[in-house]
């Protein structure tokens, strides 16, 4: 096995504390049941409910906004242009994804990210309500 030095040793684990975050917010969304007229409509079926906002030890970003977006079954977003860096988790459903130059398939549990600048579309390809949780990182 080989060793690890304390410079590798202090990045992983700052790394590890950065993200666990992220993964306990995630797992959070799979028990929520949002109403149909919580958040704030963005599309036919489609909302946008705010669940937080924190600083970010990330020099890049001075803070990171946690929202969850809800799809019904069969809705969709249009192609939009990203304000910001995003990663997004698919915590219900599944869905197909659009971007400029690749289109794909995520179920539950799966992770994408979007950059400012591009264009993302998403769709709600499953018979359940589906959840993008999205990390919405702000820059500095």
């Amino acid at each position: 096995m080989k060793t690890i030095n304390r410079r590798s040793a202090i990045a992983l684990g700052v790394t590890a504390a950065a993200v666990t975050p992220l993964f306990t917010l995630a797992a959070a969304a799979k028990v929520k049941k949002y109403g149909p007229k919580e958040g704030k409509e963005i599309a036919p079926g489609v909302r946008v409910v705010e669940v937080g906002t924190g600083n970010s030890d990330i020099p890049a970003y001075k803070s990171i906004s946690i929202v969850d977006v809800v799809f019904q079954p069969g809705a969709a977003a249009p192609a939009m242009v990203m304000d910001n860096d995003m990663v997004c988790t698919i915590t219900a459903g599944e869905f197909t994804i659009k971007k400029a130059d690749k289109q794909f398939k995520l179920k539950e549990g799966d992770m994408y990210t979007c950059s400012k600048g591009k264009t993302d579309e998403a769709a709600n390809t499953s018979k359940v309500v589906g959840i993008h949780r999205i990390a919405v990182l702000i820059p500095a």
